[in-house]
């Protein structure tokens, strides 16, 4: 378990993180936690005393991570920009997201759709099915189920996909 201290950042323009709050793990912090990592992972622990798993850290190049902090967690958190936070926190190596049944069903109707799937990273996987899982209404949810069988179809990552619908739209 590594403990650290670091204050909530945002970026201004980066692309796809533009507007995204977080906090900066230096590489030698995000060694302590899993050594000589260089692609995401996930942690769990407290950030402030806040209960955490499953919380990504994303590579930033040179070796550093950051971790978002989504506004639900800024929330819980009573912090924003500028803030400092006390994280406690550990490589999280039960973390598992399942893939949901209706996706997988959608999926396995052509076993290319599912192979296409299931050959990106688990990483990617989780972008997929944490955006599913994140639609309010049943309409949403069949609406991105197709966009992903679409972009299966295409053999576009999530932000392909995104960056597709924002321009149709």
């Amino acid at each position: 378990m590594i403990n650290h201290r670091a204050e909530i950042e945002k970026f201004d323009a980066m692309g796809e993180k533009t507007g995204w709050s977080y906090v900066f793990i230096p590489q030698a912090v995000a060694n302590q936690i899993k050594p000589g990592e260089k692609k995401s992972f996930r942690v769990k622990g407290k950030i402030d005393g806040v209960e955490v798993s499953g919380v990504a850290l994303l590579p930033m190049g040179e070796g550093d991570f950051i971790i978002p902090l989504k506004a639900d967690l800024r929330k819980r958190l009573k912090k924003e920009e500028g803030a400092t936070v006390s994280l406690s926190l550990v490589f999280d190596a039960d973390f598992k997201i399942e893939m949901p049944d209706d996706l997988e069903i959608c999926l396995a109707d052509e076993e290319r759709l599912m192979q296409q799937f299931l050959s990106m990273p688990k990483s990617h996987q989780n972008y997929f099915i944490n955006w599913l899982n994140s639609a309010k209404t049943e309409a949403t949810r069949t609406k991105r189920i197709i966009m992903i069988v679409e972009a299966m179809d295409k053999k576009y990552n999530y932000g392909q996909m995104i960056r597709e619908a924002r321009a149709k739209s």
